[in-house]
């Protein structure tokens, strides 16, 4: 393996070391433009991020909820493509060395080429990919792939997984496993809820791997909730819209986001 998974099992060891869950960002490329989606993308890790996924925009997002659609939205408008989200990953990763992953559906890289993407996007320093519709059955090119550039392969597992069936998923991934906290899309929500907890539990009894849970996480008092049971904890809509609150004003866009990983930094520490 190269040095960057390593990176990011390391990132998530020290974060375990200091008797914490982590903190994952998550931020569209190419919104709300390029350069300012590389700016947040730095702007989460200097507010106390650990790990930040980069999301490539997508005409079709089933999982994602209306702000991040907003969001992809905007940056597919602004003609954000392929080459936009290694670039960003490529400088936020160099401008922090710290771990970048890229959060994909499948079709946009199976058309791009397998091969050439996890190439491309280890020689950007990308830590990984998350394909949440890839089916595990349907994996073993990418993971082929995958593996022979070092990159992480994170697979989404839900309340809905049966065991046997998460013993599958859990054995196919590596990096982490990415838990969604409930059925339906992302956003922020209320509450959190008992199912991630429990689906924490139940993927844990599958694997070494760490777990971090994401969709519905929006504020510190959330963030600890999460971290109480979880390796990691995912953020993504409430990041977003810190930046659509601030559309005609990038520098505070910038700066709410920056606030927000020190909020959520600050949960991840408190553990409930």
């Amino acid at each position: 393996m190269s040095g960057t998974i390593t990176l990011l099992e390391q990132t998530l060891a020290a974060a375990r070391a200091e008797n914490r869950a982590a903190l994952v960002a998550y931020l569209p490329a190419g919104f709300p433009t390029v350069d300012g989606g590389i700016a947040a993308v730095k702007a989460a890790f200097e507010g106390g991020a650990d790990i930040v996924e980069v999301g490539l925009p997508h005409s079709d997002p089933v999982l994602d909820g209306p702000v991040i659609q907003t969001a992809d939205d905007i940056a597919l408008r602004g003609g954000v493509r392929i080459a936009d989200v290694l670039r960003t990953v490529r400088e936020a990763h160099a401008a922090t060395g710290k771990p970048v992953l890229v959060m994909t559906y499948w079709n946009p890289v199976d058309r791009y080429g397998a091969e050439r993407f996890a190439a491309e996007l280890a020689e950007a320093g990308g830590a990984g990919c998350i394909l949440p519709d890839l089916p595990v059955e349907e994996s073993a090119g990418w993971r082929a792939a995958a593996l022979e550039h070092g990159l992480a392969t994170v697979f989404v597992v839900a309340p809905s997984s049966r065991d046997e069936r998460l013993a599958k998923i859990t054995a196919a991934g590596s990096g982490f496993v990415y838990a969604a906290s409930l059925m339906g899309v992302t956003g922020t929500r209320e509450s959190v809820g008992e199912q991630a907890a429990d689906l924490v539990r139940r993927t844990r009894a599958t694997t070494t791997l760490p777990v971090c849970v994401g969709l519905g996480v929006s504020n510190a008092a959330q963030a600890a909730e999460v971290a109480a049971f979880a390796d990691g904890v995912i953020v993504g809509s409430a990041f977003v819209k810190r930046l659509l609150d601030h559309d005609d004003d990038l520098a505070g866009g910038l700066a709410a986001v920056r606030a927000l990983a020190g909020e959520l930094a600050e949960g991840v520490r408190k553990r409930g």
